[in-house]
């Protein structure tokens, strides 16, 4: 029944967006039939995954396919049904607030193929996160790599916009090489092509579970957006249309952390060093994903890092759980599984929330400039207080969703510190003081984002014109933010929530994680209680200052200006001289270029500063050989001729070369 459920939703997901791809090409039919398919494919398919989730049995349907070692063999269990929850909940929301996001675009662009390629991106996760053959896996992914490829080059006539769709098509494919390697040799050591996990894998599996673990790492990280092979990640989602933005940074790279955490159900214990690797890859992504961000000028650019930044965390989360499998610490391996599961979730939430807000102000401005916004919460005050949520809920303030999932890794590092051995603890305490750094960092961030992009006033024409957004682009921002803020007041409920899926990955009784749970769900009560105590008499006393001061005269005159007698909006901070104590600070990481011409002279008629940051792993490590295969490829140019029958001769010796080798 539920996997009914499951497959109907695909197929009207899939029949709306073949119905908008078949509309004519101008008018709103495409956007509300590709929309509602989406919509409505989502909320069906939700029914079985959050009745799997709460206690129903896993549902398997295994079907032959005429494809060498395929078959059609999915399965929703626990896991994949906690994966599909925030899948399905932010593409239907997403795909409500692309209606009217998309509306310039509809007296110019065929809007049919971009819903088209929407419904295939949705319809593809969900088959990645229940897929349970090889060959089943590894076309879905693909389809969910091309899928995204085209949204992202939505706007193509745009050089940027096309050279970052290519970024992410060749990274992505890299990654993806890795995978087939990674899945040749598993179907090679367990003798099938299915992916069926056990307590005990084959032995040799077992023997080469160190080998599949690297290959995943490389693999699924690439999607994820482990650093270094985030690069495709900072270019591709600010270049997408923003509700396409929101689902590739919200749940698609998403899918990279459970094809991870599936593979690790597959080897079998895991060693020590397992753990060490990712809370190391965790940390360097969490800290350099925030400094990058610290220094970008694009709003969007700066939540794409931030992205990098939280994927950090969840592998933070997975190598502590990692750990305390290997330690047999039961404490650490449910706090640690269950800090980076419900971090999936949480920052689906606000991360999703967050780009809708930057998308908003990107259709009310039509600029992502952040110094050349200011101002906007006067002229936006529903995308203003809703962006100001995720900007807390993703900086883990309490008592909000960010700070419930980050507090259990937290105690899950901690209960590390407590019971490992001396050398264990030193390194647990360093991830500690790494999670925290990174805490700060994004709390810095934010306030640099949200303060400079809605406070103040306004510092261009383009921001002085800003406009609130339809009710269609609203809801969606509304549902999000109420979502961070309930997980967050309910967060013992949404931990225990998770306690089958912990089990799943972790290996262990669901009884022994319910029970592990309890303790931490007290701690989790106990701060959340104080947090909103708190945060209702703030605001009792705000209300009170309000009264008391009602009556009296307001009077204004000027204050001491330093000899300006009118001050412009230009002398605000801008988000450079905001973040420039931490980016100076932290230079030998970020290599910052500035550009100098200082005023002279009493009276100047000019002065220019600028700053840019490149990323140090794009431009250093990835730039280079990408020229290097591009001139080695020209070099090849005397193969294309450019005549058919000369291409047809390729394929006919290669097909001869590999019969031979077959019969060989």
């Amino acid at each position: 029944m539920n996997m009914a459920f499951l497959l109907t939703g695909i197929a009207i997901m899939m029949a709306g967006g073949l119905a908008a791809l078949l509309v004519p090409r101008r008018g709103h039919w495409a956007s509300t039939l590709g929309s509602t398919g989406v919509v409505a494919g989502c909320v069906t398919g939700l029914i079985p995954a959050v009745r799997i989730l709460l206690g129903a049995p896993a549902e398997v349907l295994h079907r032959p396919w005429s494809v060498p070692y395929g078959s059609f063999h999915v399965e929703l269990d626990a896991l994949s049904a906690f994966f599909l929850i925030p899948i399905l909940l932010l593409c239907a929301l997403a795909a409500i607030y692309g209606i009217e996001y998309l509306r310039p675009y509809r007296d110019r662009k065929s809007l049919g193929a971009s819903w088209f390629f929407f419904s295939l991106l949705v319809a593809s996760m969900i088959l990645v996160t229940t897929a349970r053959n090889i060959v089943l896996f590894l076309v879905a992914w693909e389809v969910m790599s091309l899928a995204s490829f085209f949204l992202v080059t939505f706007e193509h006539e745009d050089e940027k916009v096309s050279q970052a769709g290519w970024t992410y098509l060749v990274a992505t494919h890299l990654g993806t090489l890795f995978l087939l390697a990674m899945f040749a040799l598993l179907g090679s050591y367990s003798g099938s092509p299915e992916l069926a996990g056990g307590a005990s894998p084959v032995k040799a599996v077992a023997d080469h579970a160190s080998l599949l673990f690297i290959l995943a790492i490389v693999g699924f990280g690439t999607k994820a957006g482990f650093m270094p092979f985030h690069v495709w990640l900072p270019e591709a989602h600010p270049a997408a249309p923003s509700h396409v933005s929101a689902v590739m940074s919200g749940v698609m790279i998403k899918t990279g952390i459970y094809g991870l955490v599936r593979t690790l159900t597959l080897l079998g214990p895991p060693p020590a060093w397992w753990g060490w690797l990712l809370i190391a890859i965790g940390l360097v992504s969490g800290v350099l994903g925030v400094l990058f961000a610290l220094a970008q000028h694009d709003l969007k650019r700066l939540l794409a890092y931030h992205s990098v930044e939280n994927i950090g965390i969840i592998a933070i989360g997975l190598g502590v759980g990692l750990l305390g499998l290997s330690l047999h610490s039961v404490s650490m391996a449910v706090l640690g599984f269950g800090g980076g599961l419900l971090h999936v979730l949480n920052h689906a939430c606000f991360k999703g929330l967050l780009f809708l807000g930057a998308g908003s102000v990107l259709h009310a401005t039509g600029s992502r400039e952040i110094d050349r916004l200011g101002g906007l919460l006067k002229r936006m005050p529903w995308t203003g207080w809703t962006f100001l949520v995720g900007a807390a809920a993703i900086a883990g303030l309490p008592p909000l969703n960010g700070f419930v999932s980050e507090l259990l890794i937290y105690l899950g590092a901690l209960e590390g510190v407590r019971t490992t051995s001396p050398l264990h603890l030193l390194l647990m305490a360093g991830a500690v003081a790494g999670l925290a750094l990174i805490g700060g960092l994004a709390l810095a961030c934010f306030a640099k984002a949200f303060g400079v992009v809605f406070l103040g006033e306004a510092r261009s024409a383009d921001a002085a014109c800003g406009h609130e957004c339809g009710w269609l682009m609203r809801v969606p921002m509304l549902v999000l933010a109420a979502a961070c803020v309930a997980i967050g007041l309910l967060g013992p409920l949404a931990v225990l929530s998770l306690a089958r899926a912990i089990a799943v990955v972790g290996g262990m009784p669901e009884n022994v994680v319910r029970a592990t749970i309890v303790s931490p769900c007290d701690v989790l009560i106990a701060v959340v209680g104080v947090s909103v105590i708190l945060l209702l008499l703030t605001a009792g006393l705000i209300v009170l200052r309000r009264r008391l001061l009602a009556d009296r005269v307001v009077s204004r005159t000027v204050t001491w200006d330093c000899g300006y007698a009118r001050p412009t909006a230009r002398m605000q901070y801008t988000a450079s001289s905001f973040a420039q104590p931490l980016t100076r600070f932290f230079q030998p990481f970020l290599r910052t270029r500035t550009a100098l011409t200082p005023p002279v002279d009493y009276f100047p008629p000019s002065a220019f500063f600028a700053s840019h940051t490149d990323d140090v792993w794009r431009e250093k490590g990835y730039s280079p050989v990408f020229r290097g295969a591009a001139w080695v490829f020209s070099k090849l140019r005397w193969l294309q001729h450019g005549r058919v029958q000369t291409y047809v001769l390729y394929i006919a010796v290669t097909l001869l070369a590999l019969l031979l080798w077959k019969l060989r």
